[in-house]
């Protein structure tokens, strides 16, 4: 049993590989690629997936992983600043779509018992493929993004509620009383969640970040035991995550878990797409492609102006309300289950199935490009779009996911560069991975990140690219040449100051474009700080600084084989 399994595994995974590569030859989205996967491994043409179940949990492992993932980016500030609009353009864009696509059903022929599961399945967005490509983008703290997150989360509460309904209506009925112990288990998972988040975990900060192998434990062990919870309580998995990301989001240790956790993801969130992709049919299609056409028009078009329009009438700026509605316009993989559920208890019939795999399909290709591009969209739109913005609108505070001075390193001489950078009144950040260190930056009341320079996914995270100057008070010589490197590659106009044990590793750190080099009983982390103050952060101001130590080293340190 488990050989057949790895080995059916391993075959889709090497048939979604080679599509993959089809899709990167061809510079198309990957998860078109992945979806088209499902479909040619799934029951309409190779059926190869015998192990629904099987490939059914690992889809599970990567939703829960990629929605535990964006709560930890989601502090609750985040939470609070988006809520009025998530709430209010979440539940009309809900109604309103719902309406709409109960009109055109019955219009077109449905009866309105079929007419209604429609306009539900419609309303509802993909919180896995929204947030897939938000996060590839990089842009789920944006102001956009997180509006979208927001709106999602609302969407998800309602798709559960939906399911409750269509559930209990199999089953024999339902009562108010089944929705308000749905409602009392939720509020009593997530506060006990949130108060151990606030209260407990981070007075044990020091034991759970202090070895890498028990934080990452830790990490999968909460965001899957949160998810399970809830779940069992009668929601989705997805909202159990999420909120488990966001019960940790203000710790300091949440960035060195989302960096550990993200190859993990990839790898389970690929056999997601996959999987959604088996479970799309094609039956009796061609005689349903009037109300297809219609229906994915209506959510590829209709459903993200409905989000526009609310968000302009907020005061929210057109851009943001464009890249916030262009998220919407898909058909959910709950709205998959919806239906299926719907068929199952004879509420519906087998073209609605067809109608909505159809309508999901041909929406979520259409949406990866438009979430994918928005930004160009909007150049091309941003006239038309005008009509969607009020005169005044909210000023924006998105966060920024770069900073302008990066310490790396705190004990040898960090705290002198802490001082240098509150004085330059300039966006900063200290990174270190000791969890004694990050309790007294804490208590200085300091901007740091708990994480490890060599963790490229975190070197992302705050956009080194576009970092002015960066220092590290680091030890290692490897861990220095591998930064300075770095930076070399990705940011050559930064300046890069960086520690070395003896000459010898100094001169090699500056042959590979290091701006200076800290040498034991050369000069200390104060008088170089005093020259930052003078000469401020341009790179060629350092030249003279450069050579001089350079001089200095050659003629008194370096051995003569070395100079």
């Amino acid at each position: 049993m488990h050989t057949s399994i790895f080995g059916e595994l391993s075959l889709i995974i090497a048939i979604g590989t080679g599509i993959a590569l089809l899709m990167r030859l061809i510079r198309q989205p990957l998860i078109i690629g992945h979806i088209l996967t499902g479909i040619l491994v799934g029951p309409t043409i190779l059926h190869l997936v015998k192990s629904a179940d099987t490939i059914e949990i690992f889809s599970n492992i990567g939703i829960a992983l990629l929605l535990f993932i964006i709560g930890l980016g989601l502090n609750p500030k985040v939470i609070r600043e988006v809520g009025k609009v998530a709430a209010i353009a979440g539940l009309l864009q809900v109604i309103l779509t719902m309406i709409l696509g109960f009109g055109a059903g019955f219009a077109l022929g449905l009866n309105r018992t079929e007419a209604l599961f429609l306009g539900v399945a419609l309303s509802f967005s993909s919180t896995i493929i929204i947030l897939k490509l938000l996060s590839d983008k990089k842009e789920q703290t944006r102001l956009y993004g997180k509006v979208a997150t927001g709106l999602l989360l609302i969407q998800d509460v309602l798709a559960t509620v939906a399911l409750l309904f269509v559930t209990a209506n199999s089953e024999g009925g339902f009562s108010g009383i089944q929705l308000l112990s749905l409602l009392f288990k939720g509020l009593v998972i997530g506060g006990s969640m949130f108060l151990v988040g606030h209260l407990i975990l981070p007075k044990a900060h020091r034991l759970i970040a202090g070895s890498q192998e028990f934080l990452f434990l830790f990490a999968i062990g909460w965001g899957f035991g949160c998810a399970a919870l809830f779940e069992q309580a009668g929601f989705s998995l997805e909202i159990g995550a999420l909120l488990a990301g966001v019960s940790l989001a203000s710790l300091p240790y949440t960035q060195e878990i989302s960096a550990r956790l993200r190859p993990l993801r990839d790898f389970f969130i690929v056999v997601f797409f996959i999987s959604l992709g088996t479970r799309l049919a094609f039956h009796n299609i061609s005689s349903l492609i009037p109300i297809i056409a219609i229906s994915s028009l209506a959510v590829i078009i209709l459903k993200p102006l409905i989000v526009l329009a609310i968000m302009g009438r907020m005061g929210y700026t057109k851009r943001t309300s464009f890249k916030a509605a262009v998220t919407m316009g898909q058909v959910s993989e709950f709205s998959l289950v919806f239906v299926i559920i719907g068929n199952r208890a004879g509420l519906v019939s087998a073209d609605l199935v067809g109608i909505v795999t159809m309508v999901a399909l041909l929406s979520i290709a259409a949406s990866t490009y438009l979430i994918s591009y928005a930004d160009q969209l909007f150049v091309r739109l941003q006239k038309p779009l005008s009509v969607f913005e009020r005169h005044k609108v909210h000023n924006e505070h998105e966060l920024r996911t770069h900073y302008d001075l990066v310490l790396f390193g705190y004990l040898k001489g960090g705290h002198e560069f802490v001082k240098l950078f509150q004085s330059l009144r300039k966006r900063y950040v200290v990174i270190d991975y000791d969890p004694e260190v990050i309790d007294t930056l804490e208590r200085q009341k300091a901007n740091y990140i708990y994480g490890d320079v060599t963790d490229i996914e975190l070197l992302e995270e705050i956009g080194l690219e576009y970092t002015k100057l960066v220092v590290s008070t680091v030890t290692d010589y490897e861990t220095n040449v591998f930064l300075v490197k770095l930076l070399e590659g990705i940011n050559p106009r930064a300046v890069v100051i960086c520690h070395a044990e003896n000459a010898i590793e100094a001169s090699q750190l500056y042959s590979l474009g290091a701006s200076y080099v800290m040498v034991p009983h050369y000069i200390g982390s104060e008088k170089i700080s005093s020259f930052i103050r003078r000469a401020g952060l341009n790179k060629s101001e350092f030249k003279k600084y450069r050579e001089k130590h350079l001089a200095y080293l050659q003629t008194h340190l370096l051995p003569p084989e070395e100079t």
